[in-house]
Order: structure tokens, then C-alpha cells, then sequence
């Protein structure tokens, strides 16, 4: 894979019958992932030296497929001959191939081999265009899941923020369109397009999950078993059509939903983050500067752990003074000044809106390789001796590739007794769920 991981895949390689007009067998290839059968096959036509591909709805310029029942695919009522079926189906409807002549073989030959040097990255500044511009597909593109507040807000504050060329909203809401996507529409905001089709977010460089189910759920445990099942249906399809995404997910309770994520998903821990404490980071830091006037003490601030009233701040430098006695003193005051603007931050609400401003924030970081730390929920399996694989907010440096590095945080035994304690609640809670 792109990444730089490795998986042993099974693929298939046959010709599938076709009539349009006459009969056609049409060469395809299956790729079946270690996930099968609760994650859809990569499908791709397999053209032969004399068949060009015909770009279209159901097909790229690199040949991979893709159909609805691709998009829905969901265990066990999806099975590769039904499939098959579908896509003769809609190959009947619109050819993929059509027939070259021998220039035009090798001129096909060497547009699937430049596409193929693009998509692997090995393209340099000679294949850019003679005005410097962007070569075409190669753009910051971001899908927002979810028509509701929360994802409206986040495609609102990322095209304020200017952060992308192109934002996709998955709109995966059942009947007509709800006010906030209509109006999206009805206004027509700059670079963004609203779809209920999973492959219009093919080739997102971030994918922000916002949905939540809205079921009749009467547990804490049945609420969030229903996101569970929501997310079944959602990550697998998009995880296909953006296999090098960064995922970013603000659905709630969203340390769950980001272990629930990465597990779908199968991609690397470091491309699966939650939202986590972010927003009340950067409240909180805010506070220390403008309000306390402890700005010394804010450059080094976090709040982190579980979202919610089991946060707690802490610290990324442990450098207050030489001696011991003064570092205690000062260690002391630190603390008193954390405890006041911990109060001040519980008046604080988070609204659609700034949770919003929260993943631009992040997504400017990640599609911009800024390099920046924030506080987002991670896996946190080894850090302050927490051996489960729970996902809790912790200070992260963030690029293209997600999660470069955990930043060390400064060792207290209060802090860590916490974090432990959230690790230890939510695994017990994860330990419940059906995935």
C-alpha cells in the first residue's frame, strides 16, 4: 500500500460476460483484502494492449471500478457474485473499453503508465504543467460525513479558513435534503459539493466523520452500539475510496468511535484521530494567556484524556526552576492557576459551530504538513503504562501523515493515575460493543 505497509491479498483474474450489441468479456481483476468478506474487494479492469478505458461513472483512467454495491457493501448480505451480477449490470449500460488501433495502443500504454507513476508519487517538477500549476487530481480535497449542525459547521468553517480546494458533503440523511444542505446548495459555497454517493469523496486527503444515530436507543451502552452499526456502513466504503486519508472523527463519544474507526478501517493508528481535547486545548491556553496573564505557563499547556468532565490539564516541559524547593513552590502556583482556568473553561460550551473552527483548525495542520501540536485523541496503548487499546487525547505533533509523534508530557503521578483510570472505563466499555 501507499503507506509503506504490507498485506498478503487474494486476487482473482477472469473476464466477466457482457452485451451491448454483441458480447464482450470484459477483463477484470479482484483484489479480496484480509478483512473479506466485511470489507468490499478493490476492483480494477484489467485492458489488454488493443482496449482502452472508457472513463466514466462506473470507472476511472486507471482503470478501478466502482458501484453502488461496492459503496453498501455490508456482511452478510453482500457477496462477490452478487457483485459480478451488478457489474455487468451496469457495464451493459455503459461499456468500460472500447477498442485501440495500434498508435492508439501505445499511446494508451503510455498514458496508464503515467498514471500509474502519478499515483505513486514519482512524477517530479517536469510533469507539472508548463504554468506551474497543480497536476490535475492532485489537490487538497476533504470530505465531511454527516448533513446535520456539526457537519455543516465543519464544512463552513473549513471553506472560511480557505483550507481546501474541494470539500465534499456526505450527506447520508434518508428522505429530502435538510434545511442546512439545502441552503448550502440554494447559496452555492465556493468548492464544495454535496453528494449521498460514497464515491464522490474518492481521493480525500482527510475524511471528517460527523454523523451520530439517532435511534431510539434507551442505554448509554445501546447508544453507542447504534453509532457502531451507523459506522459499519460508512467507514469501509469510505476507507476504500481514500485508502491514504488521514480519518478524523468528531462523533460522539468520540474516543470510541475513533477506536470503532480504526478498526473498520485497517488503516494505521497514526491516520485514525479523534478531535478529542483540541478545541478545550486551545480554550485553555487562551484562558492562561488573556485572562490569567500566565502566558509563560500557557506555551506548554494541554488539556487531555477522555472528553467530557474526566479531562485534566497538564503539561509538555517540566523545566520550571533549578532548585527543588522553588520548583515545588512554583509547581504549586502552576497548579492553582490551572485549577482557575479549568473553572473558567466549565462555563464553556461546544457548540456545532466551534467544534467546527476545531476541525479546520487540524485539518489546516494535517493538509499543510504545519508540523503543529495539538491535543486529539490517540492511541494511547503504552503511554503512562496504559496497556489496552483505548484512543485518549494526548499532545501530537500533526502532518500530512496524521500523527508523526507523541509529545512527551511532563510525569505526574495525579495525571497518570487519570489517564489510567479513563483507559481502563473505556476499554471495559469497548470490551461490550459488537464490531
Amino acid at each position: 500500500f501507499k503507506d509503506g505497509s504490507q498485506k498478503d491479498l487474494l486476487n482473482f483474474n477472469g473476464t466477466v460476460p457482457v452485451k451491448y450489441g454483441n458480447s464482450y468479456n470484459i477483463p477484470i481483476r479482484l483484489w479480496i483484502l484480509d478483512s473479506h468478506p466485511f470489507a468490499p474487494p478493490i476492483c480494477f479492469l484489467k485492458p489488454t494492449a488493443n482496449m482502452g478505458i472508457s472513463v466514466g461513472k462506473h470507472v476511472d483512467a486507471r482503470g478501478r471500478i466502482y458501484l453502488p454495491y461496492l459503496q453498501n457493501w455490508s456482511h452478510p448480505k453482500s457477496t462477490l457474485t452478487g457483485l459480478i451480477k451488478e457489474m455487468i449490470a451496469k457495464f451493459e449500460e455503459e461499456l468500460p473499453l472500447y477498442s485501440l488501433s495500434s498508435s492508439d495502443a501505445d499511446r494508451q500504454s503510455e498514458l496508464l503508465s503515467y498514471i500509474a507513476k502519478i499515483t505513486e508519487g514519482e512524477t517530479d517538477m517536469k510533469s507539472r504543467s508548463k504554468t506551474g500549476g497543480k497536476i490535475e487530481g492532485c489537490f487538497n480535497k476533504i470530505t465531511v460525513v454527516g448533513g446535520g449542525d456539526l457537519g455543516i459547521a465543519c464544512v463552513l468553517a473549513v471553506a472560511a479558513k480557505d483550507v481546501a480546494d474541494k470539500v465534499v458533503l456526505l450527506d447520508l440523511s434518508e428522505g429530502a435534503a435538510k434545511g442546512g444542505t439545502m441552503d448550502l446548495e440554494i447559496f452555492a459555497v465556493p468548492n464544495v459539493d454535496i453528494s449521498k454517493d460514497f464515491s464522490a469523496s474518492a481521493d480525500s486527503k482527510v475524511v471528517v466523520l460527523t454523523v451520530n444515530s439517532l435511534g431510539n436507543a434507551q442505554t448509554y451502552l445501546d447508544v453507542i452500539q447504534s453509532n457502531v452499526d451507523l459506522f459499519r456502513g460508512i467507514i469501509p466504503p469510505v476507507s476504500h475510496y481514500s485508502q491514504n486519508a488521514v480519518l478524523l472523527v468528531a462523533s460522539h463519544p468520540v474516543e470510541v468511535m475513533t477506536f470503532v474507526s480504526w478498526k473498520l478501517s485497517s488503516f494505521p493508528n497514526s491516520r485514525v484521530i479523534g478531535v478529542g481535547a483540541n478545541l478545550d486545548s486551545e480554550r485553555f491556553q487562551y484562558i492562561l494567556t488573556n485572562l490569567l496573564k500566565a502566558e509563560v505557563l500557557a506555551k506548554d499547556a494541554w488539556v487531555i484524556g477522555e472528553q467530557g468532565e474526566d479531562k485534566v490539564p497538564s503539561w509538555t516541559s517540566c523545566d520550571l526552576v533549578a532548585n527543588q524547593t522553588e520548583a515545588m513552590a512554583a509547581r504549586n502556583s502552576r497548579e492553582k492557576v490551572a485549577n482557575r482556568a479549568m473553572e473558567v473553561l466549565k462555563g464553556k460550551g461546544q457548540r456545532s459551530w466551534s467544534v467546527g473552527l476545531s476541525v479546520a483548525d487540524l485539518t489546516d495542520s494535517i493538509l499543510k504538513d504545519k508540523r503543529k501540536v495539538h491535543s486529539v485523541s490517540t492511541l494511547a496503548k503504552g503511554c503512562c503504562n496504559i496497556n489496552s487499546e483505548v484512543f485518549l487525547s494526548l499532545p501530537c505533533i500533526l502532518g500530512t501523515s496524521g500523527v508523526i509523534e507523541v509529545v512527551r508530557l511532563e510525569e505526574d503521578p495525579l495525571v497518570q493515575e487519570k489517564l489510567q483510570s479513563s483507559a481502563s472505563s473505556i476499554h471495559d466499555l469497548q470490551q461490550q460493543l459488537k464490531l
